[in-house]
Formats: structure tokens, sequence, C-alpha cells
């Protein structure tokens, strides 16, 4: 499993010209998942998200979760996280997880999230043409990989 999680100052997400997810601060998650994924990932993954220190505190250090800054969370599907280049200019997307599978993981993880912190988390919609829109804060951007139930280096 692999997710881009971005400090935001706001983000939404549009499908079909109709907004199906907004937050102001806290953090937008792009979400790629595998075959080889389940929930031991989805859980180590948000626990570790939900946790994560990178917003600033009063003397401008990077030192508050999401939480500590009433943040919200976006979860956005991204299978094209698996994008596999090392062959020719057309990426290959054949570790991407199959779409049943990683759309029930997507929901999963998303109600990890919002089990984990206080705010609202957002939605996407699991396979559509979505236009994502976001004020990145910093920018700040992280990207974490969580295989075998271990958050990778």
């Amino acid at each position: 499993m692999k997710a881009v999680i971005q400090r935001v100052k706001s983000a939404s997400v549009e499908v079909g010209g109709k907004i199906t997810g907004k937050i102001g601060i806290g953090l937008l998650i792009f979400l790629g998942v595998s075959d080889e994924d389940g929930v031991k990932e989805c859980d180590k993954l948000a626990d570790k998200i939900a946790k994560l220190r990178i917003f600033s505190d009063g003397n401008d250090k990077i030192n508050l979760s999401a939480d500590d800054v009433n943040g919200d969370v976006l979860v956005v599907s991204q299978f094209t996280l698996y994008a596999d280049c090392r062959k020719g200019n057309r990426p290959s997307f054949v570790r991407a997880g199959k779409p049943e599978h990683a759309e029930n993981l997507y929901t999963y993880f998303s109600e990890a999230m919002a089990a984990r912190i206080k705010g609202r988390v957002e939605n996407g919609v699991f396979g559509a043409d979505m236009k994502v829109s976001l004020l990145n804060d910093g920018p700040f951007t992280v990207i974490m990989e969580c295989m075998n139930g271990e958050i990778l280096p």
C-alpha cells in the first residue's frame, strides 16, 4: 500500500462537476492499493498517518499532528501510484490492485482514518475521473509505503 500525504490549507475533489469531498486545513492522502495489501497494511498506515507530526507549532517547529490543528482528511484513490515505468514510455499498472479488492481496502482505510482522528474524513469516488484541487501548505509532502504490515523506510 502506498500513500502520498500532503499537508494542505484546503483540498477538494470533484466528479462530474460535483464536489464529492472538501476539507480545510488537514491532510490530502492519495492512496494506492496492490493485490498483496490487506487490512493489516490499512491499519498500520492509518495509525502512522493519524499520528504524523507535520504541522508547525507556535515556534514554527514541525511538531503537531492533524488532530493538534483540528485538521480534516481527504482520501483519494490513486492506482497510478503503482505505475511501473521501467520499460518503454507507457507506464504499466499490473502491480495495482484489482478494482474490487482495491475499492474494499480504500473504503476500509477511510474508515480506519475516521476512527483515529477527531476531524472529518472526506473521500473522492473510487474509479472515477476526479479533478483534485489543493492549496499545499509548505509545500509539505510525505510518501509512505506499507508492506507486510510494516512501514518501509
